[in-house]
Order: structure tokens, then C-alpha cells, then sequence
């Protein structure tokens, strides 16, 4: 009776060390999973970087930094606004006479509905 009191022993220790090994194959297994996770989270972070920093270098490259861009069109737009007033300039004299005659040239008629009675 003894033997098997010291078996089942033996037994229930045997398991317990099984149980506890595999408790740390899990806790190793959980920590290398957060550690792979981190690993992969830095390395796309880095990878989204250098795609930002190429992707900055392709547009700075081909069209120019945002403030060189808005210089350009504010440039354009300025010498747009200042072509359309110089037109002005050279149209407004006639286009006021041609206004003004067309004001001034009354022709008074009666008009076609009217009934004299």
C-alpha cells in the first residue's frame, strides 16, 4: 500500500512538473508572440517612413515644394490680373463712348399697342 501511496505521488509530482512546464512553454510562446508583434509593428513603421521620405523626394523633385508651387500660381495669377487690367485700361475709353451714345440717342415713338382716341 505504501508503493502505491509513493506512485500516486510520484505521479501527481510527475504532473505537476508537466504542468508547470508546460505554464512557462506558454508564457515563453505569449512573450516571443509580443515580442514578434513589436518586431513587425518598428518594422513597418520604418518601412512607412522610407516610403514617406522617397515619396517627399519624388514630389519635391517633380513638382516643386508646396510654397514653390503657390509662388508659381500666385505669380501667374498676378500677371493674369495684371494683363486683364491693362485691357482694361486700353477698352474702358471706348466702351464708355459706346455706352454713352447708346444712352444718348433717344428716339421717342409711340409704341405699337397705343390708341389714339
Amino acid at each position: 500500500m505504501a508503493s502505491q501511496t509513493q506512485g500516486i505521488q510520484q505521479l501527481l509530482a510527475a504532473e505537476k512538473r508537466a504542468a508547470e512546464k508546460v505554464s512557462e512553454a506558454r508564457k515563453r510562446k505569449a512573450k516571443r508572440l509580443k515580442q514578434a508583434k513589436e518586431e513587425a509593428q518598428d518594422e513597418v513603421e520604418k518601412y512607412r517612413q522610407e516610403r514617406e521620405r522617397q515619396f517627399k523626394d519624388f514630389e519635391a523633385k517633380h513638382m516643386g515644394t508646396r510654397e514653390g508651387v503657390a509662388a508659381k500660381i500666385d505669380a501667374e495669377t498676378r500677371v493674369k490680373i495684371d494683363e486683364m487690367n491693362k485691357l482694361v485700361q486700353m477698352q474702358q475709353e471706348s466702351v464708355i463712348t459706346d455706352i454713352l451714345n447708346l444712352v444718348y440717342d433717344i428716339k421717342p415713338e409711340l409704341h405699337v399697342n397705343y390708341r389714339l382716341e
